[in-house]
């Protein structure tokens, strides 16, 4: 056929978005964003057809391969118009694809850092929602009618869990390292171990942060031991501050040493010097029961540190941000540095604080927390819900479609959390006869939500420790969507 016939037969933009299912597609995106996108299937299309008349049989070959024209070389009108829908579909569905879900977490891993890792309580949920979404009392202060303090409730509650003088909030971990370093060490050294220059997720280097900060880093000891005596060593009229690291993604065991805490608070202030922790992940309360060994903040206060930081969205249970606790006069200084106010958390990181250190605060740490409450949970336990949820899922697939067991396997705190740490689990181990594992983990993440799961010996396991009980109706519904997709394709 002429180069002109096809060309001829090319839908306009006009035309294609005249189509009922354009129109219903308008609706979800827009009528700008959608024109821009039948542009390009328009476009596409219009180089593949021109590329056919060139070389006739390369072009069959990438028709065949990717669906590139109309099925069987038809190339009227109509099947051009039919296949530019098509395109247009995709090309939502790829866009929308690209935004922030919802997903169901069958993984396992309680501290998820590509799925948000902690989980919002109810009641953090309906604090960020009823109360700071609108106006809010962010800086208003109801009993004077005047400007009141960012953040006021979640520093009180920061100080009574931690037993710390004073609190600060800022947007996450690494900046609030990097707001105390620059204000209590800048132009001067702060002395750290070499077994504590960590690496942790997306390229963040603590000797990067120190950089940053404008502090010189001293390097003391070894990887594997560091002495007290290192540390009287490095000590001089330049130094500063004292840094002591969690190395909470990772573990150095056998030949080791490294001071106690109380050593290092010790020998700083003989010299008038800062002790820093930053304690990464850190924990409200010893978690030593279900065998996690992060510092415990109080504790950290208790043997002299000046200042300490951590994580709001790991053990805590909360949001992310980067929370500071330590002596009133430094907290203050930070609170005064210019950096404070590019780092500070916004509206709504706070109001999901506030409602998750209340939960703490009244000891429902773990009834109310989600990830603490998947910490706690038993391998019994969730034997029982998975063996539950199985018998709805037989119920209501029939017992041939899928082959369903329930196997013994480890969960993961992750976040960066004890790595060595794995909460025995009992998985739901899926197969079936005419679908690999790859195919069917590939389907789960097309559900709605988008279940994530993890292939283990060629089958796709279900960890229901992060699975919500209410989000079990939701995860039935994905293994009859991933069903339905197969007897979809299978007809084709």
């Amino acid at each position: 056929m002429p180069a002109t016939h096809l060309l001829r037969a090319l839908p306009s933009i006009d035309a294609l978005l005249r189509t009922s299912e354009a129109r219903a597609l308008g609706e979800r995106t827009g009528l700008p964003r959608l024109t821009a996108l039948a542009r390009n299937v328009t476009d596409e299309l219009r180089a593949e057809l021109q590329s056919r008349t060139k070389d006739a049989a390369a072009a069959t070959t990438v028709a065949a391969a990717n669906n590139a024209t109309a099925a069987n070389g038809d190339f009227s009108r109509e099947s051009l118009l039919a296949e530019a829908v098509k395109r247009l579909e995709r090309a939502v569905e790829a866009m929308e694809a690209n935004r922030l879900r919802r997903v169901i977490n069958a993984t396992g891993v309680i501290l998820h850092t590509n799925l948000g890792r902690a989980p919002l309580s109810a009641a953090a949920r309906r604090a960020v929602a009823e109360e700071a979404a609108g106006y809010c009392t962010l800086e208003y202060d109801l009993k004077t009618g005047a400007r009141g303090k960012r953040g006021a409730r979640v520093e009180e509650l920061l100080a009574e869990l931690t037993g710390a003088e004073a609190a600060l909030v800022v947007n996450n971990c690494a900046a609030a390292a990097l707001l105390i370093l620059s204000t209590l060490a800048r132009d001067g050294e702060t002395i750290i171990s070499r077994g504590e220059l960590v690496e942790i997720g997306g390229d963040f280097r603590v000797p990067d942060v120190m950089a940053g900060s404008g502090t010189c880093m001293v390097e003391v000891g070894t990887t594997n031991r560091t002495k007290l005596a290192d540390y009287e060593r490095a000590v001089n009229e330049w130094t500063r501050l004292i840094l002591r690291v969690h190395p909470s993604n990772y573990r150095i065991v056998g030949f080791t040493a490294a001071p106690a805490l109380s050593e290092l608070t010790a020998l700083a202030h003989e010299n008038n010097l800062i002790v820093y922790e930053d304690a990464g992940s850190g924990a409200l309360f010893d978690l030593g029961a279900y065998n996690l060994d992060e510092p415990v903040i109080s504790e950290s206060i208790k043997g002299g540190a000046d200042i300490v930081s951590f994580s709001g969205d790991k053990l805590l249970g909360a949001t992310q941000a980067g929370l500071i606790v330590g002596r009133r006069d430094l907290v203050e200084r930070c609170r005064r540095n210019s950096l404070y106010r590019v780092l500070r958390a916004d509206k709504l990181a706070l109001a999901a604080l506030a409602a998750t250190l209340d939960s703490h605060a009244r000891g429902a740490t773990f009834t109310e927390v989600p990830a603490m409450r998947m910490l706690a949970a038993s391998r019994a336990g969730i034997e029982k819900r998975a063996r539950a949820f199985l018998r709805r899922a037989r119920t209501r697939l029939g017992a041939e479609v899928f082959q369903f067991e329930i196997i013994a396997g480890e969960s993961a705190i992750g976040g960066g959390s004890a790595p060595t740490t794995h909460p025995p689990t009992a998985l739901i181990a899926i197969t079936h006869a005419r679908v690999s594992a790859a195919a069917l983990e590939a389907k789960f993440r097309q559900a709605r939500p988008p279940v994530i799961a993890r292939i283990l010996n060629e089958r796709v396991v279900l960890d229901l420790r992060t699975v919500a009980s209410e989000e079990e109706s939701e995860l039935l519904d994905a293994l009859a969507h991933v069903l339905k997709t197969h007897e979809e394709q299978s007809r084709v």
